[in-house]
């Protein structure tokens, strides 16, 4: 039995596909660093997989969507551009002959959360049910604006599939078949909600689009199990330590903060993503070694005040990834 999560998007606040310009450079790159070490080269997939991320494929440039999956259960966490891909993916299944069912999460109402759900196939096929769940009142509401116009030319009541509405409880349990999911709230203009995952002993949570100006055990309150006995975790970090500072209640966290929660509270591996539609491949590297730099640092403050500290994996993770827990 798994628990399995796919990144179809972790860029933040806005798409940011690679200009032409940028596609070229790093063909170019890539070309140069094949030339060099051609000799010693036996397979191109392999080489292109290893090339680093500034020459390479680099981190994605849709916006916020997640898969979760089980044996028994797939659920969708947010509409942003992401979810146009995995739409195709599924049109490839029960969703292409209408039998499709499809539960998606609704973290919060910004536009990156929404602006995938016009170009989700699955909805404009009859017979699909499309479920949408969130913890806010407001869901329907939200939901119905995306499509009327001038957002979008295909009005709410024409969508072919069947739209169902659901509200969730906060910090209560909800199964579904295999999978047990609990909203907790984050620190985020605008109400916004995490999500913990938990299947046959193994959790997963995501933790994006927050400040998390909470960071206490007292601070966090009854939302403190949404980081505790984790096994994966995808955590905000739009921003390096420097510009979150400077961005009080913009709603997005760094590298640094997401380390202190995870080692405190014993997370096992961290998925930074939420990446800042402003930051290429290089600024987002940049960011990954500012916060090696502070990891390495509180390992060895731990050392030398004799501290045991169980050693945390992480990385700032691109679009297209897959996890197993």
């Amino acid at each position: 039995m798994s628990l399995h999560v796919h990144l179809w998007g972790i860029r933040g606040s806005l798409p940011s596909p690679l200009t032409p310009a940028t596609i070229e450079e790093k063909i170019g790159s890539a070309i140069r660093a094949y030339e060099k070490d051609r000799a010693y080269i036996k397979d191109i997939a392999t080489f292109v997989k290893g090339l680093p991320q500034t020459i390479g494929a680099g981190y994605g440039g849709h916006t916020s969507c997640i898969e979760v999956q089980t044996p028994k259960s797939r659920m969708i966490v947010d509409g942003g551009s992401g979810i146009r891909v995995l739409g195709e993916k599924l049109m490839l299944e029960a969703c292409g002959a209408g039998r499709g069912v499809v539960h998606i999460l609704m973290t919060h109402f910004h536009w990156d959360h929404l602006i995938g759900l016009p170009f989700f196939t699955p909805i404009f096929v009859p017979g699909n049910q499309i479920h949408f769940h969130a913890v806010q009142p407001e869901l329907e509401e939200n939901i119905r604006r995306v499509f009327c116009k001038p957002n979008f030319p295909v009005a709410f009541e024409n969508l072919p599939a069947k739209i169902q509405f659901h509200r969730l409880k906060p910090r209560e349990p909800h199964v579904f078949a295999d999978l047990t999911i609990t909203p907790y709230q984050l620190d985020h203009p605008d109400p916004c909600w995490g999500y913990r995952f938990e299947h046959d002993g193994k959790v997963f949570s995501h933790c994006v689009d927050t400040e998390c100006l909470r960071v206490t055990r007292e601070a966090l309150g009854p939302d403190l199990p949404l980081y505790q006995n984790v096994d994966l975790m995808t955590f905000d970090a739009q921003y390096t330590f420097l510009e979150a500072s400077e961005r009080v209640n913009w709603g997005h966290a760094s590298g640094p903060i997401g380390i202190d929660l995870a080692l405190r509270e014993k997370v096992k591996k961290i998925l930074f993503i939420h990446h800042d539609p402003g930051a290429n491949d290089s600024k987002v590297i940049d960011a990954e070694r500012q916060t090696r730099e502070y990891y390495d640092s509180v390992l060895a403050a731990a050392r030398a005040k004799g501290e045991s500290i169980t050693p945390l994996d992480w990385q700032f993770a691109r679009e297209g990834m897959s996890f197993t827990v």
